[in-house]
């Protein structure tokens, strides 16, 4: 029916329902008065009960409050939907709280109406279940329609000045992001903004620590030894390897781990926590004046849903707070069940890294397997993270429906906690293995504790457990920084060329409002989730970038470049590659904000364990101010850290090997040594090692109190709130109290 229009027209009368009128008119109505477009196949008209559905479903937009204009093309049928401004004008009346005593006056004009509040208030009606009991989600699946959007209407602005790539380092438009997406959407771009901004100083002052190891990199006491170790042998460690190797070999790599395993790194760590906390409590400023900018102190999220559900239904019955032991039990145990899986998944990575040795021995370079077993180890880490990503999804979207909850917003924040949980076990459990658990059960040579009886796990590299913790988050963090945002961007944009490209096979639309509906449609699809997903993603960069960060001290650095190309690719995406997001009123980010301070505990937790049980750096203040050349006091002369390897490194005598398999120059070599304390006798450990684990304990009860005193004394001293924000709200509550009296004054 092309070039034929059906247009249909409410006209509303007195009462809750608006009869429909029917004009024929050749008249085009401006594309701007349409507030949302439903999309069906033409083969829909072939299924006489599709076709029955489709028309149920517009016969009932008729008595809420909808007119609605049919047009095709030669494969689509697309339906303008627009809301009478009585809707509207109710919206208003029901969030508008009364100024003074004196009865409300009927407005005689239409209230005007934010394009972004319109979009929302129809889109609550067009997702919120129909007399048929069929949502708009449940007839998509059925196939009656393919999907409904808003338009993208006067965007041009922000194509400008804001998603192109030359704005990179300009300030983000918050105002009239929101007055085309939405509060919440310009709330996130405003936390990723300030975010973005206060990595700043993290990252410069982690380079400097990591570029400070650059000037001991050939001064350092304990690289010195080791790259002199030439009659020193490390034991073999694994079964693929049967080679004695000099201590010195690992020279490179002992030199590039004194560059983030320093005395630095704890001074880093206990920055990071006093930055995280500020970094929050400033948000919290920043928000507060964001959000009396916007005229949103006041806003109620409840009061609004509730306001939306009476326009939407005048009968509409208000759920109740409930709370079920049951439901909240099985929650919590197929919850348990899905974190003992990813737990699992990180013991298949230790099985796969077990196995990978002896499969690169054959393939490898001796020297090179360790580093193999690494990266290709990361790699695998990263593939099951995408896979993981999107089966927790769905478990913790079955969990939030499984627990009823009331309202959307309360939905949502159910679904961000459970799904937040599975995602920090997905991405952090590999880690947690690698730091803490890593070449530390694996026995010692001669008596080595074996997968299955069979294969011999996995030890830490040569140089110490920090360089695999660092070549882990190095790879992780590089591979989400780089490939995730090239898949980003790349995958939205070829998706709409070649959804174009089919468009342009098929024939040019006539008329310039079906073309600029057929555009909006070929644009890349959103759902509920395109906004969350953008949240998740910068929470666990977060993560990274401070759960770890003793480990890694460029991971501020990585996290500042990363976050200024996702600010700029996020804003193409939403204005150039996707349908227009359905814009969501917020003055806060949610739930959102507990996540951050929840792994802002974390990382304090984490990186005093990093320090005392992964890094060198409590053996090497043990050893120096007790067992080395300098307990007794300095001696000029003498580096305090002299004898530090040999005294480290226990003795293992190469007859005890109960392996009859020769090792490679075995004949030369009659003691070996590993990374762990013992006697060279019966390899217990030694009075020092029990000494040193006490000295350990203490030091993480010791970072983790000053760390946490350090957070709360930062978030006493910046007020969440600025001053002038309560003085401004302050005051208009007094300009309204004295209206009222005067009004008052005036009726007596």
């Amino acid at each position: 029916m092309q070039g034929e229009e059906s247009l249909r027209i409410l006209v509303g009368t007195e009462g809750d329902s608006f009869p429909l009128m029917e004009i024929n008119t050749c008249e085009t109505e401006a594309s701007e008065q349409w507030d949302y477009v439903l999309v069906a196949n033409l083969r829909t008209q072939r299924n006489p009960r599709q076709v029955y559905q489709q028309q149920q479903f517009l016969e009932e937009l008729k008595t809420k409050g909808f007119y609605y204009k049919v047009m095709e093309d030669q494969e689509k049928m697309f339906f303008g939907i627009r809301a009478d401004s009585r809707l509207f004008d109710l919206y208003c009346t029901l969030l508008t709280e009364p100024e003074g005593p004196a009865p409300r006056v009927e407005l005689a004009k239409p209230t005007l109406i934010l394009a972004t509040t319109r979009i929302r208030i129809v889109h609550f009606i067009l997702s919120s279940k129909m007399a048929a009991a069929d949502t708009f989600q449940d007839l998509v699946k059925d196939g009656v329609f393919e999907a409904m959007f808003p338009l993208h209407k006067g965007e041009e602005d922000l194509k400008k000045k804001w998603a192109q790539w030359g704005n990179m380092f300009q300030e983000q438009p918050l105002d009239d992001i929101r007055d085309y997406f939405g509060e919440k959407v310009a709330l996130y771009f405003a936390w990723l903004c300030w975010y973005t901004r206060m990595l700043v100083p993290a990252a410069v002052v982690g380079l400097i620590i990591f570029l400070s190891g650059f000037s001991l990199f050939d001064a350092s006491q304990i690289s010195k030894e080791i790259c002199e170790a030439h009659n020193i042998y490390m034991c073999p460690r694994g079964d693929g390897s049967r080679r004695y190797q000099p201590l010195s070999e690992t020279c490179t790599f002992a030199k590039l781990t004194h560059l983030f395993d320093n005395e630095g790194t704890v001074v880093f760590a206990i920055f990071m926590a006093g930055w995280a906390t500020v970094f929050l409590e400033l948000w919290k400023r920043k928000r507060a004046h964001v959000v009396l900018h916007w005229d949103l102190y006041g806003w109620d999220e409840d009061q609004e849903e509730m306001a939306l559900q009476l326009i939407n239904c005048p009968d509409y019955q208000l759920p109740l707070q409930q709370h079920s032991y049951v439901r909240s039990t099985i929650i919590l145990i197929v919850s348990l069940l899905m974190i003992c899986l990813l737990i699992g998944m990180a013991h298949a990575l230790v099985v796969y890294r077990v196995l990978a040795v002896a499969l690169f021995n054959s393939a490898f370079p001796k020297k090179q397997v360790t580093t193999a077993v690494v990266v290709t180890g990361a790699l695998v880490q990263y593939v099951t993270i995408l896979i993981m990503t999107k089966i927790n999804k769905y478990v913790a979207l079955k969990l939030c429906e499984f627990e009823k909850p009331r309202t959307f917003s309360e939905r949502e924040s159910k679904f961000t906690v459970k799904f937040f949980t599975l995602q920090f076990f997905a991405h952090f459990s590999s880690l947690i293995y690698i730091a803490f658990i890593l070449g530390r059960i694996n026995g010692h040579p001669g008596k080595s504790v074996r997968l299955l009886g069979v294969w011999k796990l996995e030890e830490c590299h040569l140089s110490g457990c920090m360089m695999d913790l660092f070549l882990q988050m190095a790879i992780i963090m590089g591979l989400k920084q780089t490939l995730s945002n090239c898949m980003e961007y790349l995958g939205p944009w070829l998706a709409h060329k070649c959804r174009s490209m089919r468009a342009k096979l098929g024939g040019t639309a006539q008329g310039p409002e079906l073309r600029h509906w057929q555009q909006n449609y070929l644009l890349n699809p959103v759902n509920t989730f395109s906004l969350f997903d953008e949240f998740m993603e910068m929470m666990i960069q977060y993560g990274f970038t401070t759960i770890f960060v003793a480990a890694f001290p460029l991971a501020p650095l990585l996290a500042f470049f990363s976050n200024l190309v996702e600010i700029r690719l996020d804003a193409i995406k939403m204005v150039r590659l996707q349908r227009r997001l359905v814009p969501r009123k917020a003055k806060d980010i949610g739930t959102w904000l507990q996540v951050l301070e929840i792994i802002g505990v974390l990382a304090v937790i984490a990186n005093g364990m990093v320090i005392a049980f992964t890094s060198e750096f409590i053996p090497r203040m043990l050893y120096k101010y007790r067992y080395g050349p300098c307990r007794q006091g300095a001696h000029p002369a003498v580096d305090c850290l002299t004898g530090y390897i040999n005294y480290t490194l226990p003795v293992f005598y190469t007859k005890d090997f109960q392996d009859p398999v020769e090792k490679e120059g075995s004949e030369n070599v009659t003691e070996c040594r590993y990374r762990d304390y013992g006697n060279a006798q019966d390899h217990n450990f030694p009075e020092q090692s029990w000494v040193l684990l006490a000295i350990r304990l203490a030091f993480l009860i010791l970072f983790e109190h000053v760390a946490l005193c350090i957070k709360l004394i930062a978030a006493w001293f910046v007020p969440d709130i600025p001053q002038s924000v309560k003085n401004t709200v302050l005051e208009k509550k007094d300009q309204r109290l004295r209206e009222k009296m005067r009004s008052r004054s005036t009726d007596v």
